[in-house]
């Protein structure tokens, strides 16, 4: 009886496995024109899966290539070929200038080629902030809501970032110290075209916007500005030096070579306040600063830089804050009323999908505007003169008043981010607080 069990058992199960097996072979061959495998060589960990003109890869390859935005970076190939990095002469400071950088960083990418793929749209964006802790004691949270922030929107975009709190020039303090920073990382990463300095007090608000970069393929440096401002009144806020995107060449080490020339590592600091101050009458404080060394360049010397320099004013590249936050519930009310007429922007997707649903959401915003008038989100919104981490703000107005707009402006970007894992702040002057969003939000 047992073994009569076990025989009929055996039976019954290999019905239903015969019958899988003839499923899955007429299976095979009714879409073998469509897939094929490609399997490893013995030194290799990977199997190539293809179907309907699509790769697929499976397992990790054993030399450590990384896949990113569809392109496959070699992180562990570096040739014994030498290149400008075993040069013992180039130093990564800002006292000794760098010759022939294009050439060098040409001959690095030529060995390294797998980083060629689209490299003119390569961005690295840089950020930093004091190596002490913060005299506001909330100093140091809002710096970590402001970094979370970027962190947020360079994941979505598929930016590297970087964040630096130490000097890499001892006397190029508070403003100037940007300059160093952002010429230390063109050494550490020819790999990228632009490097994108952001100050820590800029918070994304349109996280899904992305750099027009198309729009800059003619020029070396962007800024967000006032041509009028520049050129007729000559004012020293005529631009914002706190947020810019410069170009990995030859042009940029020079031009930074001069505008840093005005800093106060220099003998000449106290002369060229002087200068500045002459130059731009409303400018109320004498020392030298990046700001006015910028104008001062575009106005004295724009024959040299200024056709290689874009003054952006058709978005907010950066924008105050006060003209900005006035407007933020405005504006989620008409994003969401967007979202209402279209089942396609409701539905749930994955977080790397994005970039497809806010596409469709342009056809609905047409031609509204990004600037003071219009109701699109404003891409940055740049918290001038509030100082988070000193509290050292600008009289004209109360730490309450900084306090709550950076709540609001960050919970609005944060919202966007959320959204994507099915939370959301209700209220944007409410940090804390986050609520599940239900199906077909915001039906």
């Amino acid at each position: 009886m047992h073994n009569r069990r076990g025989s009929s058992s055996s039976l019954s199960n290999g019905i239903p496995m015969v019958a899988g097996t003839t499923v899955a072979l007429l299976l095979l061959w009714a879409f073998w024109p469509i897939i094929s495998f490609t399997f490893p060589s013995p030194g290799r960990q990977t199997i190539n899966f293809r179907t309907r003109g699509h790769s697929y890869r499976i397992f990790a390859d054993v030399n450590h290539t990384v896949v990113k935005d569809g392109l496959r970076f070699n992180l562990t190939h570096d040739p014994p070929q030498p290149t400008f990095y075993d040069d013992p002469e180039l130093t990564y400071t800002i006292d000794k200038p760098i010759k022939n950088w294009d050439e060098k960083r040409r001959e690095w990418l030529s060995l390294h080629p797998t980083f060629i793929p689209g490299v003119e749209e390569r961005v690295i964006l840089v950020t930093g902030s004091q190596s002490k802790a913060c005299q506001n004691p909330i100093g140091d949270h809002l710096l970590l809501r402001f970094f979370k922030n970027k962190v947020d929107y360079c994941r979505i975009h598929g930016h590297d970032i970087f964040y630096n709190n130490v000097l890499f020039h001892p006397d190029m303090f508070t403003y100037w110290a940007k300059i160093p920073s952002v010429r230390a990382v063109m050494l550490a990463h020819p790999e990228a075209e632009w490097i994108w300095w952001v100050d820590s007090d800029a918070v994304f608000t349109d996280m899904d916007f992305k750099l027009p970069l198309e729009r800059y393929k003619n020029h070396n440096f962007v800024v967000h500005g006032w041509p009028e401002m520049i050129y007729k009144k000559k004012s020293w806020t005529g631009l914002n030096a706190g947020v810019f995107l410069i170009r990995n060449n030859q042009w940029a080490l020079d031009f930074m070579e001069v505008w840093s020339g005005m800093g106060p590592q220099t003998l000449n600091y106290e002369k060229w306040g002087k200068i500045l101050k002459e130059t731009c009458k409303d400018k109320f404080f004498p020392e030298s600063d990046d700001q006015t060394g910028l104008v001062y360049l575009l106005l004295k010397e724009k024959e040299k830089w200024g056709s290689k320099i874009y003054v952006e004013d058709e978005y907010y590249f950066e924008g105050y804050w006060e003209e900005i936050v006035v407007k933020l519930e405005k504006i989620s009310e008409k994003y969401n009323g967007i979202d209402k007429n279209s089942r396609m922007l409701r539905r749930r997707h994955a977080e790397k999908v994005r970039e497809g649903y806010n596409m469709m959401r342009e056809e609905y915003l047409g031609g509204e505007g990004y600037g003071a008038d219009g109701w699109r989100r404003p891409f940055m919104t740049h918290f001038t003169g509030c100082q988070p981490c000193s509290g050292t703000h600008n009289k004209s107005y109360s730490v309450k008043r900084c306090w709550d707009a950076m709540q609001k402006v960050l919970n609005f970007a944060d919202n966007q981010v959320l959204r994507s894992y099915g939370f959301a702040h209700p209220n944007l002057g409410d940090s804390s607080s986050v609520v599940p969003l239900p199906y077909d939000h915001p039906a």
